[in-house]
């Protein structure tokens, strides 16, 4: 379905460009962006490296419906960072490297990593079943913690029950407790014996966060941020709970979901209690970065034989999302891309980390909405872009990932 775009003014460098969501026309081409704190010297990628990253993402932007968007980008060579559009659609603010954003799903990247800590302290093991941890679960004797956290356990997800959609949309600020929306799922569950297909499904995450906490003994929240947050020293990175508020600075989000007009909504302030343990956490792209990189070689965050574990966890039995991409224990292999994509109503984030080139890309963008060919979504009625249906972060983050000469292949949206 299409809607009608919100136009929007873009500050660039030399002065204001009007143009839609994405569809910037800068009349003076790519330029430095102010909007951007540069980095130092020592650590700066090389001129020549930065110019086709800068083309790719300007490429990327003008095919998004998204106010505004980050690119960070560290190599062996140095680091890029860059920021490209508004950050708030009513005072024109620009978007900023710095600001806070909600990163979705790839909260299940920090998830798989607590669950892979856990196993290598023997605390739990990725062979226990489930019902070992929590009682009353379809198939909960079979199931095996493995087996969720790689989405092949046959539970569905409550995102995907109309009947729950209707009320976040119809209350968008209502806590949710985590119960409750494994409730949801499970009401349709199983939709298959475990081990014996793939569904991509929320539920097992919020399930995983359960077992999580209750082997640790301590809230979710707390659980991050003594294991991974304080560790990585991710000091913009944080667990909302059921905060409606993110830190300041932060950009705001947009939305076409539960809207009744033709124009985006804002979504900054929806409950992210709605997403727990699946995808509620907030961060920023040079925290992406750090955290990139620690899940993409383990340093900092898993001991080498937990690593090589969860790198070995990519589905290929049963058949694995795409021919070029696969799921492991919270995370995606894209072609050799390591890493996850995140979105929640307002905002989305592509976070890869790919082996042979050592590089990691982090990408946010503070809209949800796709663009082209969809089927099934909501696009703008002025989208500009007539290729494959992606959501923003994807976009740019094929286009970047593309320039640094390793395909990236955009996940079904």
């Amino acid at each position: 379905m299409k809607r009608a775009g919100i136009r929007v003014a873009l500050v660039l460098l030399f002065g204001a460009v009007v143009g839609s969501w994405g569809g910037v026309a800068a009349a003076h081409g790519p330029t430095a962006d102010p909007t951007v704190a540069p980095a130092r010297s020592s650590d700066r990628l090389p001129a020549g490296q930065r110019a086709p990253l800068n083309s790719a993402f300007r490429r990327g932007f003008r095919e998004v419906s998204a106010p505004g968007a980050v690119v960070a980008v560290q190599t062996p060579e140095g680091r890029w960072v860059k920021a490209i559009g508004i950050a708030n659609e009513r005072s024109k603010a620009p978007m900023r490297a710095k600001l806070h954003h909600r990163i979705g799903s790839v909260t299940k990247t920090f998830m798989g990593a607590l669950l892979m800590q856990l196993a290598g302290e023997h605390k739990l093991s990725l062979g226990d079943k489930v019902s070992e941890y929590i009682e009353g679960l379809p198939n909960g004797e079979v199931m095996t913690l493995r087996q969720v956290a790689d989405m092949t356990s046959g539970v569905a997800s409550y995102t995907a029950d109309p009947a729950f959609t209707g009320q976040l949309f119809s209350d968008p600020e209502r806590s949710w407790r985590p119960g409750e929306l494994l409730e949801v799922g499970l009401a349709s569950s199983p939709l298959f014996q475990p081990g014996t297909a793939f569904q991509y499904s929320d539920s097992n995450y919020v399930l995983l966060g359960l077992v999580v906490q209750q082997v640790e003994g301590r809230p979710i929240g707390a659980v991050l941020r003594r294991r991974i947050i304080k560790p990585l020293k991710l000091s913009r990175t944080s667990w909302p709970g059921k905060s409606i508020d993110l830190p300041k600075p932060h950009s705001r989000g947009y939305t076409l979901q539960g809207q009744a007009s033709d124009e985006p909504g804002d979504a900054t302030h929806w409950n992210p209690s709605s997403e727990w343990a699946a995808g509620e956490m907030i961060s920023t792209v040079r925290d992406l970065l750090v955290y990139g990189r620690a899940f993409g070689t383990g340093k900092g965050l898993l001991a080498p034989p937990q690593q090589r574990r969860r790198l070995a966890s990519f589905n290929t039995e049963p058949p694995p999302l795409s021919r070029r991409m696969s799921y492991g224990i919270g995370l995606v292999d894209d072609r050799g891309w390591i890493g996850h994509t995140g979105s929640v109503p307002g905002y989305t984030t592509a976070l890869y980390y790919h082996p042979d080139l050592k590089t990691t890309v982090a990408v946010e963008a503070n809209s949800d909405i796709a663009s082209g060919e969809c089927r099934g979504q909501e696009t703008l009625i002025d989208d500009p872009f007539r290729g494959q249906c992606a959501i923003p972060a994807d976009r740019i983050m094929g286009e970047v990932a593309a320039s640094l000469g390793r395909p990236y292949h955009l996940p079904p949206s």
